[in-house]
């Protein structure tokens, strides 16, 4: 039996009734969305007990009060940018995205693209969408976002961008993947809404890093080796130690550009921010979740080999540069693991070595952990490769079906040959 280490119902009864208590301070609150909204498996790889749609219960609790907006940025629409979870590319994930959400009953306000100047890829999704009867915003690109405040809090900055008509007290705010634009799009509706008379208010919903779990602790340490690419780094958060005498964990970019935000919300609403720090702004109630420590640091260090050897294959297919290999070792030096600290490694090449021919080109072979900790391996044959045969594999063993037995027909599979 996996263990646990984490209680999914009370991360979420803590975790709404933290939003609930921020959105009683205005007429509206923007809550931006940091991580997957949907299917978030990184989350359930290394806090063993959370459920990959807790956001989406989480919302449900939440739905007669909230509605979601979904940014893409039109750059990623143009160079059709995939995600790498899921193989598509962002606008037909944004699809298929709202069509689950709906499905959920959740309630969808609009797709905002941001940084928009007219590309042409842009035009035909927006033309895909209205046909769907989904309604867009289109936001500009402002020179110098964010460090020119006095144009951003301007008619020449947010000013020119469209006001999202909303009618729920919590407004979500999500996209596709990093970069696409969440941040920009909460402040521009705080100036509009600022314009209008209303209070309203911002907050980040975060999960990782966990900002009450200690710097090093290998939950952290494993968000660091997830986004190796995006060359974030867990830090101290300086403005929190300073404001409150406690120690709080983020990470580089919100410490980063914290004293801009404060700065653009307290020009737009004309007061003092109610935020000290970046981790103010952060509504996480994650570390409440862990039940088990223990269990926890062993997923994490697991997730932490595991994004070790998916960085080495991403580099060996091109997707990502040789610094992102260097820091993903770094990380594991660092955790004190090695490659063969996951279980599934040593048998794999143990395996590969009894059906390597030094005269014929490498076999590939994969080795899995079932639930009862037997692993069942698999080799690239002329009839399949190694992830199907280890599937099979599997089943026999789950099924106590001799090996030798074939599961599918030899006929079946000559002709697939063909």
């Amino acid at each position: 039996m996996k263990k646990i280490g984490f209680d999914s119902e009370k991360y979420i009864e803590e975790q709404s009734a933290y939003i609930l208590e921020r959105v009683n301070h205005y007429d509206k609150l923007y809550l931006e969305f940091g991580g997957k909204l949907v299917d978030d498996k990184h989350a359930k790889r290394v806090l063993p007990g959370f459920e990959e749609d807790a956001k989406i219960k989480l919302l449900q609790k939440l739905k007669d009060q909230a509605e979601i907006l979904i940014c893409v940025y039109a750059g990623d629409i143009e160079r059709n940018k995939i995600r790498g979870d899921y193989g598509i590319t962002y606008d037909m994930d944004i699809l298929r995205l709202i069509d689950e959400l709906r499905g959920y009953g959740l309630s969808i306000n609009s797709v905002v693209i941001t940084r928009y100047n007219g590309q042409p890829a842009t035009k035909v999704f927006i033309n895909k969408l209205e046909r769907r009867n989904i309604k867009v915003y289109k936001h500009a690109e402002i020179e110098d976002y964010p460090v020119n405040v006095e144009k951003i809090v301007s008619e020449d900055g947010f000013g020119k961008n469209d006001y999202i008509e909303t009618t729920k007290p919590i407004v979500v705010v999500t996209a596709p993947g990093p970069g696409s634009g969440k941040l920009a799009t909460c402040l521009n509706q705080l100036y509009h809404e600022s314009q209008k008379g209303h209070a309203a208010g911002y907050s980040k919903f975060e999960t990782f890093p966990v900002w009450n779990v200690p710097l090093k602790h290998p939950l952290n340490i494993a968000y660091e080796a997830a986004t190796v690419d995006l060359k974030d780094v867990n830090m101290i958060d300086s403005f929190h130690f300073d404001a409150y005498n406690k120690i709080a964990v983020n990470y580089n970019r919100d410490i980063e550009t914290f004293p801009v935000i404060k700065r653009i919300i307290e020009k737009i609403t004309g007061k003092e921010s109610v935020y000290l720090s970046p981790t103010d702004m952060g509504v996480n109630r994650v570390g409440f979740g862990i039940v088990d420590d223990a269990v926890v640091q062993e997923a994490s260090k697991q997730e932490i080999i595991r994004r070790y050897f998916q960085t080495e294959c991403d580099f060996k297919k091109g997707l990502i540069d040789e610094e992102a290999v260097n820091r993903i070792k770094l990380i594991m030096e660092e955790v004190g693991l090695r490659p063969k600290d996951r279980k599934v490694v040593l048998p794999a090449h143990d395996y590969a070595k009894t059906i390597q021919s030094p005269t014929k080109d490498p076999v590939a072979v994969i080795a899995i952990q079932l639930p009862n900790e037997v692993i069942i391996t698999g080799r690239t044959s002329s009839l399949m490769d190694a992830s199907a045969a280890v599937i099979l594999n599997a089943v026999k063993h789950l099924a106590h079906i001799a090996d030798d037995i074939p599961l599918l027909s030899p006929l079946v599979l000559e002709r697939s040959k063909e």
